[in-house]
């Protein structure tokens, strides 16, 4: 687990395509998000390969960070890389000065809303239609600790 630098592009890349159907981050958008000062790209290998990223994103000025996009890869599920990365964001917006972290997850996938649950995120709202094939978001909200 890491933060991810431009040498990883194509395993994100290929991360991305392998883990979404849809609402995928093109090449360019991973870049983009390598290159921010106001995004931090985590990473987690395992024999040189990709299997796992996390996106988190800060705004100037505002105490809320927000978890842009998580991805295991299928054959990695369960065995602690999505914790892993949630915690890595965690701490990462603590020492941006970030008191609480939010998130948009579909209704539909139980197991994230799961995970998110048992790491202290409590479901906040909805976004109607958020997701490219129409379906809903369900938000989450975790308050942190200061270190």
């Amino acid at each position: 687990m890491r933060r991810a630098t431009a040498s990883d592009l194509d395993g994100l890349v290929a991360l991305e395509q392998a883990t979404f159907a849809l609402d995928r981050m093109s090449a360019r958008q991973w870049r983009r998000h390598l290159e921010s000062l106001t995004a931090e790209v985590f990473v987690a290998t395992r024999a040189r390969r990709a299997v796992g990223a996390a996106v988190v994103f800060r705004r100037r000025g505002s105490d809320i960070a927000r978890l842009y996009s998580i991805a295991v890869a299928a054959g990695e599920r369960g065995g602690g890389i999505g914790r892993k990365l949630l915690d890595a964001v965690e701490r990462s917006a603590r020492r941006h000065g970030c008191r609480r972290l939010r998130l948009e997850v579909r209704r539909d996938n139980l197991a994230a809303q799961h995970l998110y649950e048992r790491a202290g995120y409590h479901a906040f709202g909805t976004y109607a239609a958020y997701y490219e094939d129409g379906a809903d978001a369900q938000r989450y909200e975790k308050r942190l600790a200061a270190t």
